[in-house]
């Protein structure tokens, strides 16, 4: 699919993905000086929220625009815990950059809806009627669109309604533009859409926003496309799909005589070191050819054994995204949050074991494990494979199924297990994360495991199509546009209430 779009500020150029060719549009510093234009109109920018996104976007906007007539302000409720944490970051009311949330919906000509999904459910309404005709509604997920759908509502036919989403958690989406500071180019990619435009400056505004933020590039799709191929991806091989992954293959490995510090090294240590590694810079087939001789052919059953087990637990995500039941799901859960709040996600012993490997990585090998590596791809496959049969862009299943696990999250779950990965991320993709791994952990250790442990053959066909795949395409364009940098991995704090 093909989206198109006119900038009458920034330079769009095309790719050539192999399956399809797309538009993008790079970032850089250099560009920062351009935002002016692309704002025209826009005096205010309200960040609305303080969760995963909030800090980094709100902090981001402010120091490029820094110098220019526009503000950033951050509105919060009242009562909001995370008043504090925004008056850390230099967000006052003395200064007039912190407010009331209506008050700076109210203010603001784009507004930034950053607050949390079952928020934005219960608060939509009141945020429409505050907001300026003519004015800008900024959203950096499509769930609200999709939850509108579900009850037959839309927006207001009197404003903007853009999406700029970041492939990857607001942790990420900050630390790689602080990294940026000294080389240009660190940051995370965003997907833009634009759902309404009646001012005839939507598009110019979501790209000024994606560049802003410190963006590499930035590649177009609709906010329909990008609400489902996010909340399936995260609930697939970005969080839930991975986290059920090594669970349950750990498990293998102490089953088949491992000790458990080895069995930590040889799971979650090999994806978020060597494999996640060769894939950010040479893609999937650069596992394959990474593997040796007869370690090969064990990628190859392990591969082969994998790959319908994962398929069939994602094609019931999707199926559960697309319909409206996993928003319905979403919701529902953020009503008993507060009588039975999501505890952590790193209680097992795997997780007590990761610590002490993790703190002596010296003495493990970073060798890929070949069945490791064979289950690990066969899921990414098996989620490249669902998003292409529903038409989704070359570059966002790229992103939703491949970069964004590499590149963003597995260096979080690197630095500090599991829970830290995920529960930097959204309400949303935290509570999908811990309804769905245990699918997967139940789905491999069912189906696949016995398979590998029997020895039986792989499917030739099945490794022929993986090896001739589209995809091995897409990202060796996707390698030449990541982040110019590695991203450092930091202490982050909680993820905050709105």
């Amino acid at each position: 699919m093909l989206f198109d779009f006119e900038t009458r500020v920034f330079q769009k150029e095309i790719i050539d993905l192999g399956p399809a060719e797309e538009y993008i549009v790079r970032g850089g510093r250099d560009l920062f000086h351009l935002l002016p234009r692309a704002f025209e109109g826009i005096s205010r920018i309200g960040v609305i929220g303080w969760g995963s996104q909030g800090p980094a976007q709100a902090e981001n906007l402010r120091d490029s625009l820094e110098g220019t007539s526009i503000q950033v302000m951050v509105g919060l409720r009242k009562s909001s815990p995370s008043r504090k944490k925004a008056e850390a970051a230099g967000f006052t009311e003395r200064d007039g950059t912190l407010g009331e949330m209506i008050d700076v919906v109210r203010e603001s000509d784009l507004v930034i809806l950053l607050i949390s999904d079952a928020a934005q459910a219960n608060r939509y309404q009141e945020i429409f009627d505050a907001m300026k005709p003519g004015a800008t509604l900024g959203l950096s997920h499509g769930f609200l669109l999709g939850y509108l759908d579900s009850i037959g509502k839309k927006f207001p036919g009197s404003i903007n309604v853009i999406g700029v989403c970041p492939k990857g958690m607001g942790p990420s989406v900050r630390q790689l533009y602080i990294q940026g500071k000294e080389t240009s180019g660190a940051g995370i990619n965003t997907s833009f859409a634009i759902q309404q435009d009646v001012t005839g400056r939507a598009t110019d505004y979501a790209i000024g926003w994606a560049v802003a933020l410190g963006a590499p590039f930035s590649f177009m799709t609709s906010l329909e496309m990008e609400w489902k191929s996010d909340i399936f991806g995260e609930r697939g091989v970005l969080l839930g799909g991975v986290h059920g992954l090594v669970e349950s293959l750990y498990r293998y490995f102490l089953n088949i005589g491992m000790t458990g510090e080895n069995a930590f090294n040889e799971t979650v240590e090999n994806i978020t070191g060597p494999l996640s590694r060769i894939i950010s810079r040479e893609g999937i087939i650069g596992v394959y050819e990474a593997i040796p001789g007869d370690d090969r052919e064990i990628f190859e059953k392990a591969y082969s054994a994998s790959y319908q087990p994962a398929l069939g637990i994602l094609r019931e995500i999707y199926d559960e995204v697309s319909s409206g039941n996993e928003i319905r799901s979403v919701l529902l859960a953020g009503e008993r949050i507060e009588s039975h709040p999501m505890g952590k996600v790193d209680g097992t012993s795997m997780w007590q074991v990761g610590m002490a490997v993790r703190e002596n990585r010296e003495r493990y090998s970073e060798k890929i494990n070949p069945v490791t590596a064979g289950v690990y791809v066969a899921m990414m496959m098996a989620q490249i494979d669902i998003l292409t049969e529903h038409g989704h862009p070359a570059s966002e299943i790229a992103n939703e199924s491949v970069i964004e696990a590499v590149d963003s999250l597995n260096p979080y779950m690197h630095f500090k297990g599991v829970a830290y990965m995920i529960d930097n991320c959204s309400i949303t993709a935290r509570l999908g994360a811990r309804k769905w791994a245990p699918n997967f952990d139940y789905a491999l250790t069912r189906d696949a495991y016995p398979v590998i442990e029997a020895g039986t053959p792989a499917d030739s066909n099945l490794i022929e199509r993986f090896k001739s795949h589209g995809i091995h395409q897409v990202l060796r364009v996707c390698s030449r546009l990541r982040p110019s940098v590695d991203i450092v991995v930091r202490e982050q704090p909680a993820v905050a209430a709105v």
